[in-house]
């Protein structure tokens, strides 16, 4: 803690600066928090632990309570809120505020810094780091600084208006050690004041109506940015409209609905579907990359997006319409428009059910055994069961399109591509959850290895998580590329891979090794019968390798006439 610091003097009507966090927080409605304790946040995490009034979980690594903060933020549909040392503190945070930017999170990182007479003067003082600010502001949303302790109530209100404001994301905030020490007076409005997008024009949505109204085989294509716009879509699904969705935007319509494709954007297919639709609207979607072809899918005619950043326009794809608004107001307005005379094709709800049936079947059948460990699995969790995914092999095959949710909410992906994040997500899921609802996490053995402290926390926090390790003894989509287009040079992705159930148990887990189908049905029954972790490794050497190999997202790209 500060070197320079003295004991202030100070009466019953002003608190620390370290207390005026921990009661924003409460204000907020802030039920957990997670970090690494550190002498550059002790007045914070003191004030947090002496009022008992907010769950704080203590993260064995900066990168993971991000993580955690990431996930509980995008179940629970709130704030999240992780806290960090200074200098190495945060920028051991920085690959996972990235994961929270690319998925839109809003998070609140409140990271130390040192006394400010030192600020930014690169004195040597301990965690301190050149820049600091630039360094966050490059991962986040935004970073702020609280320069006195009567200032800290205010910035943290602006840091979670911008965080929560869309589209939403990670901010970073900076508080000096001297000024979590400080006293100020106690704050009397804590409450966030959250900013919602203008109304769009009456013109813009008229636009819209000519787009679509004249359609007889209109689409949604739904991302992340419409998770909370299910009503209004069930509303224009009723109608007769139909969906896909990205990754992110799972869920919003239950992946059993006979009107969605789910997340089969690119089978053959889906493909097929799109050459007939003659509308379509994407909502609160990037069209990322990967769940495009690198741009090269062909979608209906004409194109409109919604999109809550102006910047996106013709970004991906050119447009025919681009709104800039709230998906759930924007998609509601429309409705109302079309409710009371639209009608969609004769033919085509059953085409739509067709398409899903036959790009379900070209997915599935590279399955292979791990089809029915991905059944079984389904069958055996409960609906409302959180769906966590690591970037791995199995879950580019099957975890992210395959293995159905049925909540906006219940599925938590590693979007930005980054492996070893699994874990500490499904930490941050069980946290947001009620005690009796499962967490069910799919991660691969080199991913795991990379936060494998987290398991430390998932048992000391006792949570009610099932974590599949898919051990296949290294990186299995890497393996594959090098195999595809590396003239099959397996160059540093076969890694010595310790038994990883044992060091489970080591850490006061209940864990299996399997080795066969009938192994992973009675393991998973016990980890279905118990409260609390549970870990099952799969020997994917012992089961077999896919029988169509996955090599990675696609590498060329279109990058004229967008």
């Amino acid at each position: 803690m500060s070197t320079t610091a003295t004991k202030d003097v100070h009466d019953e009507s002003t608190i620390s600066g370290g207390e005026v966090v921990a009661r924003f927080l409460e204000a907020n409605g802030v039920g957990a928090a997670f970090g690494v304790i550190s002498i550059h946040n002790l007045p914070i995490l003191d004030a947090i632990g002496t009022r008992g009034l907010i769950r704080f979980v203590p993260s064995r690594g900066e990168a993971g309570a991000i993580n955690m903060a990431d996930a509980y933020s995008r179940v629970k549909g709130q704030l999240g809120v992780a806290f960090t040392s200074t200098g190495t503190g945060s920028g051991n945070a920085a690959g996972t505020m990235i994961e929270a930017l690319t998925a839109g999170s809003p998070v609140l990182h409140i990271t130390g810094q040192v006394d400010t007479p030192y600020l930014d003067r690169e004195c040597g003082f301990i965690h301190e780091t050149r820049d600091q600010p630039g360094m966050l502001k490059a991962i986040s949303k935004a970073t702020l600084r609280a320069w006195s302790t009567g200032e800290i109530a205010g910035v943290l209100k602006k840091a979670a208006q911008i965080a929560l404001t869309p589209p939403m994301g990670p901010v970073s905030v900076e508080i000096p050690i001297d000024v979590q020490q400080g006293h100020t007076k106690i704050p009397t409005n804590l409450h966030i004041q959250s900013l919602s997008l203008p109304r769009v024009p009456a013109s813009e949505i008229d636009q819209l109506v000519q787009i679509v109204g004249k359609a007889r085989r209109p689409l949604l294509w739904l991302g992340g940015g419409a998770r909370h716009a299910g009503d209004a879509v069930k509303r224009l699904l009723k109608i007769g409209f139909c969906c896909v969705t990205s990754v992110n935007g799972r869920g919003i319509v239950a992946e059993d609905h006979p009107q969605t494709l789910g997340a089969l954007q690119m089978q053959k297919a889906s493909e097929d579907l799109y050459k007939s639709c003659d509308a379509m609207i994407v909502v609160g979607s990037r069209l990322r990359a990967a769940e495009t072809r690198g741009y090269t899918l062909h979608l209906p005619k004409p194109l409109a997006i919604v999109d809550a950043d102006p910047s996106l326009d013709h970004r991906s794809y050119k447009s025919d319409c681009f709104i800039t608004g709230d998906a759930h107001d924007v998609l509601s307005a429309l409705a109302d428009r079309l409710e009371s005379s639209y009608q969609t094709g004769d033919d085509f709800l059953s085409d739509v059910a067709h398409a899903k049936q036959a790009a379900t079947a070209e997915a599935s059948a590279q399955l292979g055994v791990y089809g029915e460990i991905m059944q079984y699995l389904r069958q055996e969790l409960p609906k409302n069961s959180v769906w966590v995914r690591d970037v791995t092999l199995a879950n580019s095959i099957w975890g992210n399109r395959l293995f159905k949710i049925y909540n906006a909410r219940q599925g938590v992906h590693a979007l930005g591509g980054g492996i070893g994040q699994g874990l500490a997500m499904a930490i941050g899921a069980a946290t947001a959850c009620s005690s009796n609802e499962k967490t069910a996490v799919l991660c691969g053995d080199g991913g795991l290895m990379l936060g494998i402290g987290e398991l430390a926390t998932l048992a000391q926090e006792n949570l009610n998580v099932i974590l599949l390790i898919m051990n296949d003894r290294g990186y299995g989509v890497i393996r594959n590329i090098q195999t595809d287009r590396f003239e099959k040079r397996h160059f540093y992705t076969n890694l010595s891979t310790p038994n990883l159930a044992n060091i489970a148990k080591e850490m006061g887990l209940a864990a299996e090794r399997i080795e066969t189908l009938q192994q992973f049905r009675t393991t998973l029954d016990k980890a279905m019968s118990q409260e609390g972790p549970f870990v099952i490794e799969v020997d994917m050497e012992a089961l077999g390798p896919y029988p169509a190999m996955f090599a990675g997202p696609p590498v060329g790209v279109r990058v004229s006439s967008r």
